[in-house]
């Protein structure tokens, strides 16, 4: 039984930096979320302990977007090094493919 491979087309570069700010976006919301989640949990549990109303904005300003800042800068980063060398890797390994033909 022989098996037949579909040869490997060239790789596009156009779509990196789509899947980077997708996933950039993608994973700054969900930090954002988890952030502000823990934030408020925190103040609650602060102001429980204190005695006194908390400040729900206090979550917003100091906790959930510079944590959501953060995770940005480093996914950004990550994903487009990621990215990057996922393409020279597929560009590399095409090339090897075109040539033992």
């Amino acid at each position: 039984m022989s098996r037949t491979t579909k040869p490997a087309g060239k790789p596009n570069c156009y779509l990196i930096p789509v899947r980077v700010l997708l996933v950039t976006f993608l994973l700054t919301l969900l930090a954002f979320a988890v952030s502000l989640l823990l934030g408020i949990l925190g103040l609650v549990i602060g102001a429980r302990v204190r005695g006194f109303h908390p400040n729900m904005t206090t979550a917003y300003r100091y906790v959930a977007l510079p944590a959501a800042g953060l995770v940005a800068a480093i996914v950004l980063i990550s994903a487009s090094v990621i990215e990057i060398r996922h393409y020279r890797q597929t560009k590399a390994l095409a090339e090897i493919e075109r040539i033992s033909r």
